[in-house]
């Protein structure tokens, strides 16, 4: 038996003939146990695991946050080392159920989880409470870590990351994704007209708009405006109105509404069925919302004139590039461009200095 030790009470299990263990062990150990040290690992391990430190702020502010709350999924780990199971007893009930014996000198690599293993080291800072809290971490034994980096890979072949839409759907934590949910329930043409689960609409789906589209739109609609107390039902209830009151003055929205026209049709033809109409439009609406000026609703006739179809030379170089829509930043801008230039909105200085580009040709073609 080895001098110094780690015991963990642990379940015994069996994949592809190999035994593994489950435990669930005290945050606090986590950062103990699991040092994650780049420089200690292989090179051919490394590359698998290069810590991107951006994320963990943001995940340690999850666990700070919402410390009656939140979900952490387990860590899986490697365990180069001479371990030793030794099982409560030899019933069956008992046989698999007991501690999992490390020796101290055994090296731990994680195949999954490193991100959350450094979001509870940094979260420990901020709220040491946490400690005491459990997560389940799974070792799998590999003498020599010969199997570690096939293991990251095996982990990581089926991982599909939830779409942005579906991630804003099952959100009831974040207060904007309430507020775009409430905004497709409280505008006529986006319900039912918008795909809640998908980021992306095939080209047979009877939608037009979706959720993380109308999210973000409206994220920029409501830029910079002030709300009492800084309530949401309030900024509900603004780009509700906004988004009401532009509808008529796209008809076609209202004909796909009422099944009066197809949906992939509109899509095929025209700029104003896809998102980067709504970001752009989001543009015109915080303009005209932030200028506070009465009567806004009536500049809103002037979108009318705006011949939406993709065969009109004008969307070139700004929705379009080589005849294909681009959701970039420029192209969202330059569209919202000539749709403040129609309606008789002026220009931000930013987005005077974005067209005289474009007309000298620096972006698009002339």
């Amino acid at each position: 038996m080895a001098a110094f030790e780690y015991v963990f009470p642990s379940i015994r299990g069996v994949q592809a003939s190999r035994e593994y263990y489950v435990s669930m062990c005290p945050m606090r150990l986590i950062p103990r146990i699991f040092i994650f040290d780049e420089d200690e690992l292989r090179p051919e391990l490394r590359s698998q695991r290069v810590l991107n430190r951006a994320r963990v702020p943001e995940m340690a502010r999850y666990l700070t946050r919402n410390p009656k709350n939140y979900t952490f999924s387990a860590l899986t780990a490697s365990i180069d080392g001479n371990v030793r199971f030794e099982p409560l007893g030899e019933d069956d009930g008992e046989r698999n159920i007991g501690r999992l014996h490390v020796p101290m000198n055994s090296k731990f690599v994680i195949n999954d989880g490193q991100h959350r293993r450094a979001a509870i080291e940094a979260a420990l800072h901020d709220n040491p409470d946490l400690g005491d809290e459990t997560i389940s971490v799974v070792f799998f034994l590999d003498v020599g870590l010969k199997r570690c980096q096939q293991m990251f890979a095996d982990l990581n072949r089926y991982a599909i990351r939830p779409t942005t839409s579906l991630g804003l759907l099952y959100d009831h934590r974040d207060s904007w994704a309430s507020i775009a949910k409430s905004v497709v329930s409280g505008v006529d043409v986006f319900s039912g007209l918008t795909e809640m689960e998908r980021s992306t609409i095939s080209n047979r789906s009877i939608k037009l708009f979706t959720l993380s589209g109308i999210h973000n739109a409206t994220l920029v609609l409501l830029s910079g405006l002030d709300f009492p107390n800084d309530n949401d039902e309030s900024r509900v209830e603004m780009a509700c109105e906004f988004w009401n009151a532009i509808a008529p003055h796209i008809p076609d929205w209202g004909l796909a509404k009422q099944r009066k026209v197809s949906a992939a049709d509109l899509r095929q033809g025209f700029i104003h069925s896809h998102t980067l109409a709504l970001a752009a439009l989001a543009r015109v609406g915080n303009a005209l919302l932030n200028a506070k000026a009465n009567g806004w609703k009536t500049k809103l006739k002037k979108l009318e004139r705006i011949d939406w179809s993709r065969s009109n030379p004008q969307w070139e170089g700004r929705a379009m590039n080589t005849g294909r829509l681009s959701k970039r930043h420029v192209n969202v801008t330059l569209t919202a461009n000539l749709i403040k230039t129609a309606m008789g909105i002026a220009l931000t200085p930013l987005e005077e200095d974005l067209e005289l580009q474009f007309k000298a040709g620096k972006n698009g073609k002339k």
